[in-house]
């Protein structure tokens, strides 16, 4: 059992970078929490979801060491590979030999208590600065035709064949929070050591790793260390945290264990409402989700967001109810011949799979068909392409047929921005190959009335007190998905095995998962979409009836 934090102030603690961002109360429990039982600190296995990422960064990481290895033959180190075994070891023999380009490279942990490892080392003559490899992309492409923002400067970049640091005007980085924190702490660790370049500079390969994003250290540094110091006191205990149910609890393995019953027990406010209202609610002392039923003073002070949808979700978590009506007659919008869409992407590398199931709701007849419009070469791959524009070509002529037979169409999703976001960005990609839309002919589509978030629908008719995921809201509706282990997470893992990304021959079984899966995931918005229509005025309660 999972029991008291217990102050660890005599022992030396040392913070990696992924500390650093996030949840205080997580570190806390990370380096404090004892067991009851044998008195020992509790080290808990990371949820599935968590290790496949990191697998998958490992991959890209091993993949960009290669790369580069092939780059710079001539002055290179991997120090993984030392004789002694010993990274630390291995990096500050590189360095006292004036190595430039050192992979797997550990400097010291330094006297604060910083401790991590950079992907990569490389000398601009001066002193060494960090590279890290991430597996999200860095940059996004500015189009040509854009004028220059002069509040996002250009990216910085250098090509991967050596440190030459140029402004790109074609990019505009991307970094996210912990690229920041982490080059940062490589960057006072070197300079601990006695190793850093005077240019406080890092660098960052992304997911395309066809350069190197410069990063100017030097803005970062002071948040680096204000962070880092009172993250560390939270280590040793000095600071104390509660916890607060946040995004991230969704992957922490503390939060079926510790947090989770501790707030449910408390019946935290945080279990009704999110981000900056639980700090604008606690801030006027309401701290559970009877506080906040009982409150009459209307919204407090800095209050984002519909404070009566918070009140109605708080109302429908004390009674256990999992969708509230806004109103009394939800509404959807429905159509003669109906097609649901569901997209499948592996990352960031693109859409290997556009689902569909077609309803013709003017001939009995002609029973819901699904189809799966998917190309099993390994992504990236040219063949996405030809598969994207079969997928176009079926779905506008199946919209040209509806109006030119006198019925009304549409086309539904569940949450059009990952939809939307690869229907864009496959016009623009393979615009070359024949049957491929425009991109203006694909953003006159999502403008239309004719391309319906059923997300969206839900959100209007709905208050959803734990969240507007389909695989919340569609069983409310009665639907269940045939694979237990259904989900986004999974699917990376099984879209591994099915075209054979780890060098093992192509598993045709979860070729076939994949596609009930995808398969799956229409017919519950399907299903979602007519039970709005038909019955959820009759099994849902009301706002006001609660």
């Amino acid at each position: 059992m999972v029991g008291r934090l217990t102050s660890m102030s005599a022992r030396p603690v040392t913070l990696g970078a992924r500390a650093l961002t996030g949840c205080e109360h997580r570190v806390a429990l990370d380096h404090l929490a004892v067991d009851e039982a044998t008195g020992r600190r509790v080290e808990l296995p990371e949820p599935a979801g968590v290790t496949r990422r990191k697998e998958a960064a490992a991959l890209h990481r091993t993949w960009v060491r290669d790369l580069m290895a092939d780059q710079h033959i001539d002055d290179w180190m991997d120090v993984a590979g030392t004789a002694d075994g010993s990274r630390a070891a291995g990096t500050a023999r590189a360095i006292a030999a004036g190595v430039g380009w050192i992979w797997n490279a550990v400097p010291p942990i330094d006297p604060d208590g910083r401790r991590g490892g950079a992907d990569g080392l490389v000398s601009d003559g001066a002193g060494y600065l960090p590279v890290i490899v991430v597996n999200h992309r860095v940059t996004v492409p500015v189009p040509p035709d854009r004028e220059p923002d002069i509040a996002v400067p250009p990216a910085m970049t250098s090509p991967l064949w050596s440190w030459l640091p140029v402004p790109d005007p074609t990019r505009t980085p991307r970094l996210q929070r912990r690229d920041r924190m982490r080059v940062a702490q490589l960057y006072r660790m070197l300079q601990a050591a006695g190793w850093a370049s005077p240019a406080q500079r890092a660098g960052v390969i992304g997911l395309d790793a066809d350069c190197i994003v410069v990063v100017d250290v030097a803005p970062l540094l002071a948040e680096h260390d204000a962070v880092f110091a009172r993250r560390l006191a939270i280590a040793r205990g000095d600071v104390a945290t509660r916890p607060s149910r946040v995004g991230e609890c969704r992957s922490c393995p503390w939060w079926s264990v510790r947090c989770g019953p501790q707030l449910t027990e408390r019946r935290d406010v945080s279990l009704v409402v999110n981000g900056s209202q639980v700090t604008a609610l606690r801030a006027a002392g309401v701290d559970t989700v009877d506080d906040l039923v009982a409150r009459s003073d209307g919204p407090p002070r800095d209050w984002t967001g519909s404070f009566a949808d918070a009140v109605t979700t708080a109302k429908a978590w004390q009674h256990g109810v999992p969708l509230v009506l806004r109103t009394r007659t939800p509404t959807v919008t429905r159509a003669d011949v109906e097609i649901d869409v569901d997209m499948e992407s592996f990352g960031e590398d693109g859409a290997y799979l556009w689902g569909v199931l077609r309803t013709d709701n003017t001939d009995p007849d002609d029973a819901p068909g699904y189809r799966g419009f998917v190309t099993w070469d390994p992504l990236p791959t040219a063949d996405e392409g030809r598969n994207f524009a079969e997928f176009w070509t079926w779905l506008t002529a199946e919209r040209r047929r509806a109006y030119e037979t006198g019925r009304t169409f549409a086309a539904y999703c569940y949450s059009q921005s990952a939809e939307n976001r690869w229907l864009l960005a496959s016009a623009d990609r393979f615009g070359a190959q024949p049957g491929v839309p425009t991109r203006a002919e694909v953003q006159a589509f999502i403008d239309s009335p004719d391309w319906v978030d059923i997300f969206a629908a839900v959100g209007a008719n709905f208050v959803c007190p734990q969240g507007k995921g389909l695989k919340v809201v569609a069983p409310v509706a009665g639907f269940g998905w045939r694979d237990a282990e259904a989900g986004g997470e999974a699917s990376m893992e099984w879209y591994r095995h099915a075209v054979g990304l780890d060098g093992g021959m192509p598993d045709v079984g979860q070729r076939r998962r994949l596609l009930i899966y995808n398969e799956d995931d229409v017919r519950a918005t399907k299903v979602l979409r007519e039970w709005i229509t038909d019955r959820a005025a009759i099994d849902i309660p009301h706002r006001d009836d609660l």
